[in-house]
């Protein structure tokens, strides 16, 4: 695995280094060893899988608010996304930043998202499946989020047409600190 950290500190994208031949591939996608050798977390408590029927559907952007901050490992495992993620650690130098990777089938790579940060993703094609590892249970009383379009953020979504988001996704207020 190749460990890439973006510009927003202590996320990183994930790329596998397969071994291709006749059959097809066979890649790590997951070591606790090179996880720790980078200083991430490697203790998954909980594991997710997100099923979005149509292109366009946004989910996000959550997170949950202190003491029960998550990470996250995010793959997609069929279908493409536009992963967004958004550093909400006031003390960060990038705080109120966001940054977007492509995940899916085609590059196969993985987004590491430390504590701190809202995450949400727009489908890029019908049937896409995200699988998640989190290193924090689901407490629902901590969960919260920011809008897709909080101007606060000024995310550039890449397909405008959103197919399908939820009620409570579209109801976040504003973000003020």
């Amino acid at each position: 695995m190749i460990f890439k950290e973006l510009e927003l500190k202590g996320a990183y994208v994930i790329e596998l280094e397969p071994i291709v031949d006749h059959r097809g591939l066979f890649a790590r996608t997951w070591c606790e060893k090179e996880f720790s050798a980078q200083g991430l977390t490697t203790n998954w408590v909980q594991c997710n899988i997100s099923v979005n029927r149509k292109k366009g559907t946004i989910r996000g952007m959550h997170y949950q608010a202190p003491p029960y901050e998550e990470v996250k490992l995010v793959h997609c495992v069929k279908g493409a996304i536009y992963d967004v993620i958004i550093d909400l650690r006031p003390e960060s130098a990038t705080f109120k930043k966001w940054t977007s990777v492509l995940l899916g089938g085609e590059n196969r790579n993985s987004l590491y998202i430390p504590e701190g940060f809202a995450h949400g993703f727009q489908t890029l094609e019908d049937e896409t499946e995200v699988f998640y590892q989190m290193g924090q249970y689901f407490h629902p009383d901590s969960v919260q989020g920011v809008r897709f379009n909080d101007p606060a953020f000024q995310i550039e979504w890449p397909d405008s047409e959103h197919t399908a988001i939820s009620e409570k996704d579209l109801s976040y207020e504003d973000f003020r600190l």
